[in-house]
């Protein structure tokens, strides 16, 4: 980050590391899957298809994420579990389940077509995010079976449901039969009426699915003689199992035993409301306005992959910008954004009360939505370009008490849109003129403003001519189309330091209108968030 008189923004970030040796799990599931599920036309009471995507997703970030060793799913669900001794981003609750989420999400849009090659997304798929803090194995153990016990339960209603609806009940008629049936009462149910067996289903839709590493010899290559010489090597696999919570499913696989350690003999059925208290979670304060900023990870080598322009690329960042215009146009509560290179930072209204101001929520739905349609727009702005490996952002949410904090914030973005683009520009045109990267970096050490603005011109360049979404960086918010007087979300590029910006568009930060109160009218009880 740049040096700049802003920087005193960053005292309100507050730290979410997650206690050592605490068990990190991220538990992600879709978010309004329900919705989405239809509008694809998926199968009822399961998509085989939809599934096996689902699992080639969790087998991908296995395979991305050394830290991630195990992962158990169903429906639209998936929790992967770290190893016990890992470091992954310093524990950071909000860096782990974005970047999981993140990489999920492009995954999933990336890997579509393999599944469902006659269907094009209609809409982005996304999911939320939340980490659990397992205090013990015991704690692990008790999670893995209840999240096994809950897909056996719903997959056991929903079978008989749509079994019900298929024969001609409507849904509330098949919903009223079902009230208060027992798992025997369903079993029978399902054989006395349809001939089915319920233990006949198939695993994955009774069982869910667990993502593995197991050891295998691999071949690296071949002698001049043709014969291979092969090296160990984990490998991601997917298996299914009647009981995942048990000692005999967990000593099958060393990598368990070895990175997170034993499961005791047998467990009894715990409340889910006792598994819910080690929820890493906080409600971000009321009457503050929250940022979440989103930053790409590892896009310096993504860049180097698909042969972005140096040092920006237009069609790049007008891709960041369109997937921005997609959020404000979704998310209501999201007033304002603004974005540079590969980063974007989303202010939501301060009276919000999205997702009842759940941190883990707002961010994982913001990170995961973004990263859904950067994956699903690339080809709008890269016709000719696939990319190699999925993109996928980090994220984390911070409140700011008052307006003109927010708006220090903003400009600290701005300067800092500013210093590090100045310096890429020259950075970059002294390796195009012949330098190594070395020496373009020395000769630019500790230089200033000015000393860089004469680099410039000694190539013919006027900094200040460059385009203006390179220098100032992008802003997105609502505003008034002049030819239909209704609101849209516009793009512009633009001073957000000067404050005449603010005074020109006043209803962003809502500052035309009196203080909003956190009372109920007509009550002095405090708005309470469930």
């Amino acid at each position: 980050m740049a040096n700049s008189k802003y920087e005193y923004v960053k005292c309100f970030e507050a730290g979410d590391e997650v206690m050592y040796p605490n068990i990190i799990v991220v538990q992600i599931d879709g978010r309004d899957f329900g919705s989405f599920s239809e509008k694809q036309g998926f199968e009822k009471p399961n998509d085989e298809k939809a599934l096996n995507l689902m699992n080639a997703c969790a087998i991908k970030v296995l395979e991305n994420f050394s830290d991630v060793i195990f992962a158990y799913g169903f429906s639209d669900e998936y929790s992967f579990v770290l190893k016990k001794e890992t470091t992954f981003y310093e524990r950071r609750a909000s860096k782990i389940l974005s970047i999981i989420v993140s990489f999920f999400s492009s995954t999933f849009v990336t890997k579509w077509k393999e599944f469902f090659s006659q269907k094009d997304l209609s809409v982005p798929p996304s999911f939320h995010s939340r980490v659990i803090s397992c205090a013990s194995m015991e704690v692990l153990q008790a999670y893995l079976l209840w999240r096994q016990t809950e897909c056996h339960t719903s997959n056991l209603y929903n079978t008989c449901l749509w079994k019900l609806v298929f024969s001609g009940k409507s849904e509330k008629e098949a919903k009223e039969i079902l009230k208060g049936t027992q798992k025997q009462e369903k079993n029978e149910l399902l054989f006395q009426q349809f001939g089915i067996n319920y233990k006949d289903l198939p695993q994955i839709f009774r069982q869910g699915s667990c993502a593995i590493k197991i050891k295998v010899e691999d071949i690296v290559k071949y002698r001049e003689n043709g014969t291979p010489v092969k090296r160990p090597r984990k490998k991601a696999v997917i298996v299914h199992s009647e009981n995942i919570a048990t000692k005999g499913f967990w000593n099958n696989y060393s990598c368990l035993t070895e990175e997170l350690g034993l499961l005791a003999e047998g467990i009894n059925k715990i409340k889910p409301e006792y598994l819910r208290s080690f929820q890493f979670e906080s409600k971000l304060m009321l009457s503050t306005w929250i940022v979440v900023r989103i930053d790409g990870c590892h896009f310096h080598r993504f860049c180097e992959d698909n042969g972005f322009q140096k040092p920006n690329d237009e069609q790049a960042l007008n891709l960041m910008n369109s997937c921005a215009v997609s959020l404000l146009e979704m998310f209501k509560d999201i007033i304002f954004a603004y974005g540079v290179s590969d980063e974007y930072s989303f202010v939501l209204k301060k009276e919000s009360l999205l997702y009842q101001r759940r941190s883990s929520e707002i961010v994982s739905a913001i990170v995961s939505l973004f990263t859904a349609m950067y994956a699903m727009k690339w080809k709008e702005f890269f016709p000719e370009k696939d990319f190699k490996e999925p993109p996928y952002f980090d994220g984390r949410s911070v409140c700011y008490p008052s307006s003109e904090i927010l708006r220090d914030y903003l400009a600290w973005r701005q300067v800092d849109c500013h210093i590090n683009n100045q310096y890429n520009t020259c950075f970059w045109l002294l390796v195009k003129s012949g330098k190594s990267r070395t020496e373009a970096q020395s000769s630019l050490k500790g230089t200033q403003t000015q000393e860089k603005n004469e680099l410039l011109t000694q190539f013919g360049i006027d900094y200040n001519a460059l385009p203006i979404m390179f220098r100032m960086g992008s802003s997105v918010f609502q505003d008034k189309d002049e030819l239909t007087g209704n609101d849209k979300v516009v793009v512009e590029h633009c001073n957000i330091i000067d404050t005449c910006f603010w005074k020109e568009h006043p209803r962003i930060l809502n500052e035309e209108e009196p203080l909003l109160t956190i009372l109920r009218p007509h009550s002095n009880k405090m708005l309470r968030l469930s």
